[in-house]
């Protein structure tokens, strides 16, 4: 199989949360650990996943503190994966693709996997929002500026205003 090529020279955070998170079966691994599928042969038994490869990519967590172990059983060891502070704010993200896989694969029909508030028990839908205006963040209301033109891209927005 090719190696892929490392983003790791690439100064942007979509390539840098990809050197860490974007390897083949990363994110399933990660969904299961949200949904409470902890340990390793359950993970590895419930996607299907050949052991080196499950065994690699939760090194690759871990290493990148997204994960932790810890132990259930003394002997033989046996560790349960945990997510750090890190690893719970990926949660959106794979929300947001398995709510995107939802509607344009699955056409909102026959969806693998309802989510539901822990208190009410009513389906949720999530959107993303803006901490500061409350607003759902949509393509089209946002605008980007690089290191060193925050400024500048301020300046410009105002006299369009």
């Amino acid at each position: 199989m090719n190696q892929r090529t490392s983003f790791e020279n690439i100064e942007c955070s979509v390539a840098q949360t990809l050197n860490i998170i974007g390897e083949w079966w990363t994110p399933l691994i990660l969904k299961d650990i949200f949904f409470g599928i902890k340990r390793f042969n359950t993970i590895q038994s419930h996607l299907d996943i050949s052991r080196k490869v499950l065994s690699n990519r939760l090194d690759t967590l871990m290493k990148n503190n997204i994960i932790y172990k810890k132990i259930y059983q003394k002997v033989p060891p046996l560790y349960e994966y945990e997510l750090t502070q890190a690893g719970e704010e990926l949660f959106p993200l794979i929300i947001s693709l398995m709510k995107w896989g939802d509607k344009w694969v699955f056409d909102n029909k026959d969806i693998p996997i309802h989510l539901l508030n822990r208190k009410t028990l009513k389906e949720i839908s999530p959107v993303l929002i803006d901490a500061n205006t409350k607003k759902e963040i949509v393509f089209g209301n946002v605008v980007t500026a690089n290191k060193g033109e925050w400024d500048a891209m301020i300046q410009v927005l105002q006299k369009k205003a």
